[in-house]
């Protein structure tokens, strides 16, 4: 499988790549990830979730399982495997607002970036509507933002370009 990624990744460098599966694991996503693979949908999702799923990768974010994501929020590793590559991670410059933002918030301000709605992030992130207002209110606040727009673009400034937004089905 990762074999036809690495190939269609070759052929079609901007294609937007989502593997269907029954499952997933840390080590399969990981290994996905590296050959070029923008999201794992899980084939007992609703259509509802896989729709949303590849609106979002074609947006540019990046979904994953909410079991995977789970074991990496809460550093259970699934597998003991070591990374296949040693990725250094290049230094982001320090900036006091970004600092300020919590790990959900960051998140939220990511898919801000790309234009989510505040609908489609609170389905993916598992919360209710009026918590992503709360989020984004206290984003505003934090960076010193009157609306989204400008939210979106000082996001496009001070937080990592890697990759999207990292969202659990």
């Amino acid at each position: 499988m990762l074999e036809v990624v690495r190939r269609v990744r070759e052929q079609a460098p901007e294609a937007r790549i989502v593997i269907l599966a029954d499952q997933f694991d840390l080590h399969l996503v990981r290994l996905g990830h590296e050959a070029g693979v923008n999201g794992f949908c899980l084939a007992t999702s609703t259509p509802d979730v896989l729709i949303t799923s590849l609106e979002l990768v074609m947006l540019g974010g990046a979904v994953v399982p909410s079991g995977v994501l789970r074991s990496i929020l809460d550093g259970r590793p699934q597998d003991r495997r070591p990374p296949l590559h040693d990725h250094r991670a290049e230094p982001i410059p320090f900036d006091p607002k970004t600092c300020q933002l919590s790990a959900r918030e960051a998140e939220v301000l990511s898919c801000l970036r790309q234009g989510v709605s505040n609908k489609v992030i609170a389905r993916q992130l598992d919360v209710t509507e009026a918590t992503i207002k709360v989020h984004v209110k206290t984003i505003l606040r934090k960076i010193g933002a009157s609306n989204r727009t400008q939210a979106a673009m000082w996001a496009s400034q001070h937080l990592p370009q890697r990759g999207g937004a990292l969202v659990n089905v």
